[in-house]
């Protein structure tokens, strides 16, 4: 293989680790609330705009990251209180929710134009040199995204697994009316869920930041490679949605000598179409 071909492999995984995260809260929304979220990418661009100003003016990259999360999370519940919870008392359609998520991604979208301005911006780092692993230039940054995400999702599976929490996540995802019958509180895994996704994401918007400019529209662009991870790995499933991200990133990246930069949307809507043709219940079943 030659140099030039590892070092897209490496940029996808780091591409893909990215993706990952977000795509693991887009899953969890529609497993658990069944919201297939259109403003997920603008939650992860407020999330990396947050980060910023909490960088600029004088926060740790790390501790910003947090800050970022944690202003992202109060915005997402916020929705959640204003806009899902009405929603699902009158049991809208799942046509009326996709409707109302394009919406509040334009409102989000437009208002972060309006507070920061349309052009890119990055953060304050310190300027970092490229290491050289047997004649590959890997980016400093890419090996910090790829072991942070790691990490991250490595505790997502033990609060999956191992905790209370994580269990009646899991129960409400398979059957909401067993699992309320079953007295677990449907509304504290509701806020969990909110709390999780929207943490998952900001985080993800703040590591995109670390490898590109933070613009408008960073999400939006990715919101189509987020919602092909998780229909390749099977909707409603995180692990699913982790691998379809890996996948995702990596052939987008590859594809980049035969069909250029511009095309990498149309690889990740191809792959999409392709699944959905092909096996559409994904990789793996659609369950958490």
């Amino acid at each position: 293989m030659s140099p030039d071909l590892i070092q897209l492999l490496v940029n996808g995984i780091a591409v893909g680790s990215i993706i990952a995260l977000a795509s693991i809260g887009l899953t969890f929304t529609y497993g658990i609330l069944r919201l297939a979220n259109f403003a997920h990418g603008d939650l992860m661009t407020l999330g990396a705009y947050l980060t910023l100003v909490a960088n600029l003016n004088g926060l740790n990259i790390w501790l910003a990251m947090v800050v970022g999360a944690i202003g992202t999370i109060l915005v997402a519940l916020l929705c959640e209180q204003l806009l899902w919870a009405p929603m699902r008392d009158r049991r809208a359609t799942p046509t009326t929710l996709i409707i109302i998520s394009i919406g509040l991604a334009l409102f989000l979208r437009n208002g972060i134009i309006l507070f920061w301005g349309g052009s890119n911006q990055s953060y304050d780092l310190p300027i970092t040199a490229a290491l050289d692993v047997w004649g590959i230039r890997i980016k400093y940054y890419n090996l910090v995204v790829v072991a942070l995400s790691a990490v991250v999702i490595l505790g997502l599976h033990y609060l999956l697994q191992h905790t209370k929490t994580g269990k009646a996540m899991r129960a409400v995802a398979d059957n909401i009316d067993l699992a309320r019958v079953s007295g677990i509180d449907v509304e504290r895994v509701v806020i969990w869920t909110w709390v999780i996704a929207a943490g998952l994401t900001a985080l993800s918007g703040g590591l995109y930041g670390l490898i590109t400019a933070v613009r408008p529209n960073m999400g939006w662009f990715l919101i189509l490679p987020m919602f092909a991870s998780v229909i390749l790995g099977g909707i409603g499933n995180p692990y699913g949605a982790i691998l379809g991200a890996l996948v995702i990133g990596m052939v987008q990246e590859l594809s980049v000598p035969l069909l250029g930069a511009q095309y990498k949307l149309g690889v990740a809507l191809g792959m999409m179409i392709l699944v959905l043709l092909i096996r559409p219940q994904g990789i793996f079943r659609g369950t958490m």
